[in-house]
Parts: structure tokens; C-alpha cells; sequence
């Protein structure tokens, strides 16, 4: 009897300066490419880019809440598991070996379901100091497959034509151009491969009738201690409020409560982990420099203009009720 094993090789991607597309080569504290430009590895992360820039929210963020969201560590049974298959619809077993790129990992929620369920080789990008949290969250879990650096959406260090997979969840909307956002990452796929990305979805004209649009321009001023401060003074009213507006059938009020939608929570948090993810992801709302909503046959014409061919356009139940605006496309040769 012949038995046939299945070998499976993974291509390690160099990575490349986005200044002079030559490959960096790692010294001891930083990579350097055969012209001299140097970046720098802090904290065990290579730095393509200033570590304070307009994406300071988030780091503070997912360093203050870097495991509130993980997997494994909090009793939400997998929710971002859940999330990430529906919203790719990849097959686990289909993705080993191959190359996927993750642009704006946070903390790594999402960056854990990669290497903890696949055998894939993953390339995490974020603009923040929120690879720090990364890194502590999820490097021992793979080790040999994991890459992270930081590094702008627009220049990351990674040539055009590069990954087998592209995802992006949950970033889009604050990014200075979202149509720039999208072509950047459909050039860094190869010829077949398949970006999907979600975002906030423009539902119809009432979307910007929220708290969130009504607030922002005041809060994404205050110093981010004192909107988190604020929020989570408030935090405990905000949630009854919203809890109880609910359980009487008039939740459309609940739009003008400055606070995030309770209701997309994993139904089986405990009171103390719904009340921490409630604060992190109020300030997620409230702080960010950009938040663009976007109607879904716009992203649709953002990613034809680019040069790929969509494959679904809408929402995907991810969990409990919970919706997400998504689109997947294949980038043509």
C-alpha cells in the first residue's frame, strides 16, 4: 500500500522597505535595507512607522483592554471565532500553508483565531501600539507563523502581488480615505487570492441620527483619559438605561444614549466582563480621529475600481442576531 502524504510549504514574505521596495534584512534592535533605511524593533515589534500618530486612541485602548476580547479568555464560547469564519466563510482546513494578511490587528482577537485554528501563516499589520498587546497576546502561540509589525495602512512593508488571503475587520471606517484603504489592500493580494473586509455600514438616513455622530466632534477633542474617565463614570446608568428602554419596545431610543449597542455583546458574558466590553467599545466609538460609514454598493464599486471582482456583498449574521456589513471579492489578474 502507497500512502501519499499531503506536504504542505509555507513561503516565508520578506519583509520590504515601503520606500525603496528592498528587502529588510533583521539586525540586532532593527531592519535595515541595502540603501540604509533603518526601522527600528521595539518591544519585539519592527516599526515602519512613527509610534504616536493619529491611531494614539487605539493603542491606549487595546493596551488598558488587551485580552477583554480574546478567545479562550473570557466567557463569550468563541464569539470571535464565530465571527471571523462567517464573515470570511473560509474553510480552516483549506488555509493551511497559505499566507494571509491581517491589516489592523488591535489587540489580536482576531490574530488568535488565525493561529490557534489554523495552520496558516499569518502577517499582522496594525498603526497603533496596539501590537504590543499583540504580541504579548499571541506570539508564543505560533511562533514560526506569526509576523507583526507597525505599520500605516498605506505603507506597509510588504511588496504588491504578496498574500494568498487579505482581511481587514474593523478598521476601515477609521482610515483617512476608505477607497484608498480598499485599493491598498486588493494590491498587496495575489492574482486569485481574496480580500473581505467589514465596516460600518450607512443603513439609511438615520444612521447619523446617533448619539455617536451627535458627540463626536466634542469627544474625539478630550484627551483620551478624560473621554475614558467620563465613560466609565457614566458606564453603569448608561447600561441600565439602554437595558431597560429595551425591555419596554422603545430600543430606537437607545440611539441617543452615548453608548455603544449593548445588544451585539456576546449573550453569556458575565455582568462584569458585558460592563468591560460596554467601556471599551463606547471609547472605540467616541475617540477614533475617523469613523466613515460607507453604503455597502459603494464599498461594492471600491473594489471593482481596484481591480477585483466581488463574490458577496452584505450582511452576515455573526452571532445572537448580531450583523455585520461585509464584502469579499477575488482580485483579478
Amino acid at each position: 500500500m502507497i500512502i501519499l502524504k499531503k506536504i504542505i510549504v509555507i513561503m516565508n514574505i520578506d519583509y520590504v522597505s515601503p520606500v525603496s521596495k528592498r528587502k529588510l534584512v533583521k539586525n540586532t534592535d532593527y531592519y535595515a535595507d541595502s540603501d540604509g533605511n533603518k526601522y527600528p524593533i521595539i518591544d519585539n515589534v519592527l516599526r515602519i512607522c512613527k509610534v504616536d500618530n493619529y491611531t494614539n486612541n487605539f493603542g491606549l485602548q487595546w493596551n488598558l483592554f488587551d485580552i477583554t476580547q480574546l478567545d479562550q479568555l473570557n466567557s463569550s464560547t468563541g464569539f470571535s471565532a464565530i465571527r471571523f469564519f462567517r464573515q470570511t466563510g473560509w474553510d480552516k482546513d483549506l488555509l493551511e500553508g497559505k499566507n494571509i494578511l491581517e491589516v489592523g490587528s488591535g489587540a489580536g482577537r482576531f490574530s488568535r483565531v488565525v493561529l490557534s485554528h489554523t495552520k496558516a501563516n499569518l502577517y499582522s499589520v496594525d498603526y497603533s501600539e496596539a501590537v504590543v498587546s499583540n504580541y504579548r497576546n499571541n506570539y508564543a502561540i505560533a511562533p514560526d507563523r506569526f509576523n507583526l509589525c507597525q505599520a500605516s495602512i498605506y505603507e506597509m512593508p510588504f511588496l504588491d502581488n504578496t498574500f494568498d488571503k487579505v482581511f481587514c475587520f474593523g478598521v476601515l471606517q477609521h482610515t483617512p480615505s476608505f477607497e484608498a484603504s480598499i485599493r491598498t489592500l486588493v494590491k498587496k493580494a495575489k492574482p486569485g487570492a481574496e480580500i473581505v473586509v467589514d465596516f460600518y455600514p450607512i443603513k439609511a438616513w438615520w444612521t447619523k441620527i446617533h448619539s455617536k455622530y451627535i458627540f463626536r466632534p466634542i469627544t474625539k477633542k478630550l484627551s483620551h483619559s478624560t473621554l475614558l474617565s467620563l465613560i466609565k463614570k457614566n458606564i453603569d446608568w448608561m447600561i441600565f438605561s439602554f437595558d431597560i428602554l429595551n425591555s419596554i419596545g422603545l430600543g430606537v431610543l437607545t440611539r441617543f444614549i452615548p453608548i455603544t449597542d449593548v445588544r451585539g455583546f456576546p449573550q453569556n458574558l458575565t455582568s462584569k466582563e458585558r460592563k468591560e466590553w460596554a467601556i471599551l467599545d463606547t471609547f472605540d466609538a467616541f475617540s477614533p480621529e475617523y469613523d466613515q460609514p460607507q453604503k455597502i454598493h459603494d464599498v461594492v464599486e471600491m473594489f471593482k475600481n481596484s481591480g477585483a471582482k466581488v463574490t458577496f456583498a452584505g450582511f452576515v449574521d455573526i452571532a445572537d442576531g448580531l450583523k455585520a456589513a461585509v464584502v469579499r471579492g477575488i482580485k483579478q489578474a
